[in-house]
């Protein structure tokens, strides 16, 4: 088993069976700002993979690593002061690897820590159940255990706290865990793999391995030895997981993809909506499961709400992500700017440009990955625009007429999985909320999350929850035990 130590000839490896590994294949990595290699990672094969596989199921069959609760208390609030201690550096090549900017992956490393101190403390009371005599002498109980095996499938947008997320409740509820990381942050999981590797995790209990290919993660869906799979990303995906999943039966978690509307009503605060509105289109460059990508505005102040937004949305500046000056920084990559500034350009056909910002490079910003932020009118409901996650800085600007109208307009799409309401009203907000079809919803703000609270979404948006008290139950199983005692002689 590795010592932790940290090698800076390691920090492309996975992590795989408590050794730190660089069997595989070199890939490069990108850096999206510059479109230039800034180093290679180690893509792990199916062996490596198969190999994950089969430590973590013998580590949870043989050892006792799902009984022990405070062992895993203690190991977790340990893999929380290594995150703390190297979140700068992990933030800094997740910024350089992903395009988001340094004040976003630095403030995701160091929640991310917060998130493990979280599931640390879970891991203590994992085991409740209740007990009762249900008859004379018929006494039951009931007690949650460990599934198994988890296998955890985390995005390239947040791989770090995405992926904590995940493993917090799952390491937490006593099962061993591999998790499969995306290729486009490669280095970053490299920084992650090291950082376990330094918490001195029993061999087997955690595994880490990057790819670009589709290799790993299937395996990790169609494996027998794997007993839950918990994935966050495309709803196209999901799907497939969700499907592959059922020949062995596994327990399936997902949080995938979101439309986020944001309701802006005429008694609306528009000093708090519009500043809201603008980081909800352009935190993450757009590229965040709850971007707000449709504005949806009383008839009465639209004018008032367009003319804010318009100047506000065409003076964004996408820049590098590494210079503070910058109000975005650029897509994961070329092909991802150009899809967007197509879906766009698509959206001229059934709506009105009010902002029409694009695909574009220049010497400070090269490489094609940059997006100017959109904003398109539309009123129809059955437009791409309105009704696919572009994943991107594009929102649609929609007028609605009354409560009514806009909680139909809100839960027109196939997704349910944020949405944010402004109102000076409490009752307003409360009353709409409870209409909006949206595992999440917000009142006079957005995307406001806590380790202590559920997330998790409706319809096409997935199901399963991850943080809050719920999660653990996500990598659990319900035990009932009957014990009938003879009454006395």
């Amino acid at each position: 088993m590795t010592t932790g130590v940290r090698n800076e000839t390691l920090l492309r490896a996975n992590l795989i069976a408590g050794d730190l590994s660089e069997a595989g294949t070199l890939v490069d990595s990108i850096n999206p700002s510059t479109g230039q290699v800034i180093g290679q990672f180690v893509q792990a094969g199916r062996a490596e993979v198969e190999r994950a596989i089969a430590a973590a199921r013998h580590a949870f069959d043989t050892t006792d690593w799902s009984t022990n609760s405070r062992k895993r208390a203690e190991l977790l609030s340990r893999l929380a002061d290594q995150l703390a201690l190297r979140a700068p550096e992990i933030g800094a090549m997740l910024s350089r690897e992903n395009g988001k900017l340094e004040r976003e992956t630095m403030w995701e490393a160091a929640t991310a820590a917060e998130w493990l101190r979280y599931s640390a403390g879970t891991a203590l009371t994992a085991s409740h159940g209740i007990a009762e005599e249900v008859e004379p002498g018929v006494f039951f109980r009931s007690a949650p255990a460990a599934t198994g095996v988890a296998g955890i499938i985390s995005p390239w947008n947040s791989p770090v706290i995405l992926t904590v997320r995940a493993i917090g409740p799952a390491l937490a509820a006593g099962c061993t865990v591999v998790v499969k990381l995306p290729g486009q942050t490669g280095l970053t999981n490299a920084i992650f793999s090291d950082i376990v590797a330094a918490a001195g995790f029993p061999e087997g209990v955690i595994s880490i391995f990057s790819e670009s290919a589709n290799v790993g993660a299937p395996l990790l869906v169609s494996s027998p030895q794997v007993d839950v799979v918990n994935y966050t990303g495309s709803t196209t995906v999901g799907r497939v997981i969700a499907r592959e999943a059922s020949a062995t039966l596994k327990r399936v978690g997902l949080e995938l993809g979101g439309k986020t509307p944001l309701v802006v009503f005429e008694d609306a605060d528009l000093g708090i909506a519009v500043p809201t509105i603008l980081a909800a289109l352009t935190v993450m460059n757009g590229q965040f499961c709850v971007t707000g990508s449709r504005v949806l505005v009383h008839r009465s102040i639209a004018d008032r709400l367009r003319e804010a937004l318009v100047p506000a949305i065409s003076s964004l500046e996408p820049g590098p992500s590494d210079d503070p000056a910058s109000d975005l920084g650029p897509l994961i990559d070329a092909a991802s700017a150009a899809r967007v500034d197509a879906l766009v350009a698509e959206a001229e056909s059934y709506g009105t440009v009010l902002v029409r910002g694009g695909q574009f490079a220049d010497e400070r910003r090269p490489g094609g990955a940059y997006y100017r932020p959109s904003l398109v009118e539309v009123e129809r409901l059955d437009v791409p625009l309105v009704q696919e996650e572009v994943f991107g800085p594009v929102q649609t600007f929609e007028i609605f007429d009354d409560d009514d109208d806009a909680v139909r307009r809100a839960n027109a799409t196939p997704y349910g999985l944020g949405a944010s309401v402004f109102t000076q009203s409490s009752l307003r907000a409360q009353r709409v909320a409870r209409r909006i079809e949206s595992g999440m919803v917000w009142s006079n703000c957005w995307a406001v999350l806590s380790e202590k609270f559920e997330q998790g979404g409706l319809k096409q948006s997935g199901y399963g929850y991850l943080c809050g008290p719920e999660a653990i139950k996500e990598f659990q199983s319900l035990r009932v035990f009957v014990e009938s005692v003879p009454p006395p002689a």
